[in-house]
């Protein structure tokens, strides 16, 4: 039986998806996993066409979503030094209420990795910022705690990503893959599971991926606007 498996980058899907769909707060835990679901349904929906299955899910192995568990220690703001318990931060909490419902979203892996500081500072100027800076349209003495942001670093999860596609590959469990990214760094796990006879689609959620990626892939799809479209009409 024909079988597709879809992977999902996590911050990179929340990170296009105020692009892919205006209307949606991409911070709202509730909204964000019903656009998940809209994603997978969309996918499944488009590779039945060619099988013509009564239930279109009947096609699909697993979803698999990857992502970082929030960063959780305490520390202070880089200018003012207040104290800040960085886990009970917006972001930290929207994060743990996605993961926690997609816990409770079926034929749904969640794979997490951790977050690691990029070096001894926690904090870094932002680009915008260090821009100004340069061009000396404000002077160091004026920057504010809004001016940094944290730098903090994925670990892990790249991994799990190829790990999975490889595993899937080689056990036979599916022999097509979504993958949801535009991170060239999986163009060695892609190309291993082509040759496996695995055919990969790639949905880069309309941003332009890398020539290296797209070069090992064996069709292109995005599918969230025009099944949000659909929803609109009916």
């Amino acid at each position: 039986m024909d079988r597709v498996a879809i992977l999902i980058d996590g911050a990179f899907f929340l990170k296009r998806l105020p692009s892919i769909l205006p209307g949606i707060d991409a911070k709202n835990s509730t909204q964000v996993v019903k656009s998940i679901k809209q994603l997978v349904h969309g996918h499944v929906y488009y590779i039945n066409k060619t099988y013509g299955y009564e239930n279109p899910h009947r096609l699909l192995y697993k979803c698999f979503y990857y992502d970082a568990i929030p960063y959780g220690e305490r520390g202070h703001t880089a200018i003012e030094r207040k104290a800040i318990d960085f886990s009970k931060t917006q972001q930290a909490q929207f994060r743990n209420e996605l993961f926690d419902s997609l816990k409770r979203v079926p034929n749904l892996v969640l794979r997490l990795g951790n977050v690691k500081k990029e070096s001894s500072q926690i904090w870094k100027l932002k680009e915008s910022v260090q821009k100004k800076l340069m061009n000396e349209k404000i002077v160091k003495e004026k920057l504010k705690d809004e001016d940094f942001s944290l730098a903090l670093r994925q670990k892990g999860v790249d991994m799990r990503v190829g790990i999975d596609i490889v595993s899937i590959a080689l056990k036979k469990h599916a022999n097509m893959i979504v993958l949801v990214s535009g991170d060239s760094d999986f163009t060695p796990a892609t190309k291993l599971a082509r040759r496996e006879g695995v055919r990969m689609i790639l949905d880069s959620l309309r941003q332009n991926a890398s020539l290296d990626l797209h070069e090992h892939v064996d069709g292109l799809r995005s599918v969230l606007p025009l099944i949000s479209q659909q929803q609109r009409r009916q």
